[in-house]
């Protein structure tokens, strides 16, 4: 499995909460099929779109009945059509019917964000530039909406506060200045990838003397990001946010 199709050590555990969350203590209308009643459903796409969650799809599936198969014509990352046959299931029809809409909001959820992320990468394709996700998820599911991306050609940013260094205008005022402020997360944690988001010009000039090798511009205009980018000559990699 490549590094981008790598599946969240958080997989189960997120579709176990979304189950508990719709079905709570049993689904009474699933519960009117009389036992041993089979179905097949055939799932399919209505607009193109990159799939992506296939997964946690299987997942509630496999949670509520190990008797339920999912047959795929389509694997995470691949671009899918109007009209399209996705998948097969079949198995006890209470169980289908019961986690399909758990199942499928994962699936509209997470193809959603690949299918954006796909415009994206293909907007900067042929240029040094990547375009990144952000901490902007919805709580609960960010290593899934992390895993999206990937899946649409995108990459990454930090997971979280733990993984890297993020020092913003509001870290800045609270350290005493930007120069302080890169010097306290220095010698706090020398190891830790370290990023300083700058608003103007002067503030971009002070992250570069102080040899930040990665810089956000904050709500820069085009005419300062040429600049910035004419100032740091390669010196910091720069992010445009």
């Amino acid at each position: 499995m490549s590094e981008s199709h790598k599946l969240p050590s958080d997989l189960s555990d997120v579709v176990r909460r979304a189950i508990a969350e719709d079905v709570g203590s049993g689904d009474v209308t699933a519960g009117l099929i009389p036992p041993g009643t089979t179905a097949r459903a055939i799932l399919s796409v209505r607009e193109d779109a990159v799939l992506c969650g296939t997964a946690w799809f299987d997942e509630v599936f496999a949670q509520l009945s190990r008797k339920v198969r999912v047959i795929w014509d389509k694997t995470d990352g691949e671009g899918i059509l109007d009209g399209d046959r996705v998948c097969r299931i079949e198995g006890p029809a209470g169980a289908i019917l019961t986690g399909e809409r758990t199942a499928l909001n994962f699936l509209q959820c997470l193809s959603g964000i690949a299918t954006v992320a796909r415009r994206y990468a293909a907007a900067v394709e042929g240029t040094p530039a990547r375009v990144l996700d952000t901490r902007k998820t919805l709580p609960g599911l960010r290593l899934a909406q992390k895993y999206a991306v990937r899946c649409g050609g995108c990459a990454n940013h930090r997971l979280g506060l733990h993984d890297a260094i993020l020092i913003k205008e509001n870290h800045i005022a609270a350290a005493g200045g930007l120069g302080a402020a890169v010097t306290a997360a220095r010698a706090a944690h020398p190891q830790a990838p370290l990023e300083v988001e700058v608003e103007t010009l002067d503030q971009l000039d002070q992250a570069l003397a102080a040899g930040v090798s990665m810089i956000m511009l904050d709500e820069f205009s085009l005419a300062d990001t040429r600049e910035a980018v004419a100032r740091s000559r390669g010196r910091a990699r720069l992010e445009v946010s």
